[in-house]
């Protein structure tokens, strides 16, 4: 396991009576990335807001590359990429306008930060945009410009703080493409995201936050472990859904979810289960079933497990 690079140890914030972390805990390999799940509210964009040294914990400390966050906030910032959720680009200038004002904001020499900004758009495929305003952009061209932007000093560590948000699944893939080939040129990333599918096809671990702590980390194959496999049942006829609700109740000890007018679906306890004994069981309350599977459980019901709430996230 590589070493971390990023490690935050009973981290504290709070903003008058709202207590937004309860001591967080959080620990990033190096050259990995870390995807931090949670819900509205839970802390996530208060904890990037002090990793990446916009804040101060009341308490707790953390490190990026053994640096402490507030200690040694200068050596930080020199290995460290942001991007936020809203891109953060002037819509008057042009895109290689931005990305040079970005530059010589980093204290870049002119001609260094004129050169980057070139060699930024030419591999992020905004060259052909690269002189238009950035009114004129598309919100995932805004959003690629706002990523690049926050790599014009080759960080260590980029932080993505709901990186896709509102984009079109041709610009969130885009955008995806993108991390993947900065981790793979050893960049660490901490992603923050309410997309939990974005989560699974990018993070090598996951961290999931709520109410100020993080409260499960694992690959994403692991946290779907924890919770174990699923049993999808579609049925014939939708009336028959209270009998077979009965059925799987008595199998498994757990009340099914309905999924639809015609559809079932329940958590399965470790082991002992074949398809055939189910749809016997079935057969035999009178309950014919269009299609029987098993699977593996998605992100989105071991957060809702893990998490315990109602809602559905995005």
């Amino acid at each position: 396991m590589p070493d971390p690079i990023v490690v935050a140890e009973g981290l504290h914030k709070s903003f008058g009576d709202t207590h937004a972390l309860r001591g967080l805990d959080l620990s990033v390999p190096r050259g990995t990335v870390c995807g931090v799940l949670g819900p509205n509210g839970a802390g996530k964009t208060t904890a990037v807001r002090i990793l990446a040294t916009l804040s101060d914990p009341d308490a707790g400390h953390a490190r990026i590359a053994g640096y402490d966050v507030v200690r040694e906030a200068d050596q930080v910032r020199a290995r460290i990429g942001l991007a936020g959720q809203y891109a953060a680009v002037d819509e008057k200038l042009t895109g290689r306008g931005n990305l040079r004002m970005f530059g010589r904001l980093c204290h870049l020499p002119r001609r260094e930060a004129h050169r980057r900004a070139d060699e930024l758009l030419e591999r992020f495929g905004l060259m052909e945009a690269a002189d238009r305003q950035v009114s004129g952009y598309s919100g995932g061209m805004r959003r690629r410009l706002d990523l690049i932007a926050s790599l014009i000093l080759r960080p260590e560590v980029l932080f993505l703080d709901e990186p896709t948000t509102g984009l079109d699944p041709r610009s969130r893939g885009e955008i995806w493409d993108h991390v993947r080939e900065l981790v793979a040129d050893g960049t660490t990333v901490l992603l923050t995201t309410q997309y939990l599918d974005e989560a699974d096809q990018l993070a090598d671990d996951i961290a999931v936050v709520d109410h100020g702590q993080v409260i499960a980390t694992g690959t994403p194959d692991e946290l779907k472990a924890t919770i174990g496999d699923r049993l999808d049942v579609v049925l014939d006829d939708p009336a028959a859904l209270p009998a077979a609700m009965t059925v799987l109740n008595t199998l498994t000890g757990t009340d099914p979810t309905t999924t639809g007018a015609d559809r079932l679906s329940v958590a399965l306890p470790g082991g002992g289960f074949r398809l055939a004994d189910i749809v016997r069981d079935l057969d035999h309350a009178g309950v014919a079933a269009a299609d029987v599977s098993l699977r593996r459980p998605t992100l989105d019901e071991v957060f809702l497990r893990l998490t315990d709430r109602k809602e559905t996230v995005r």
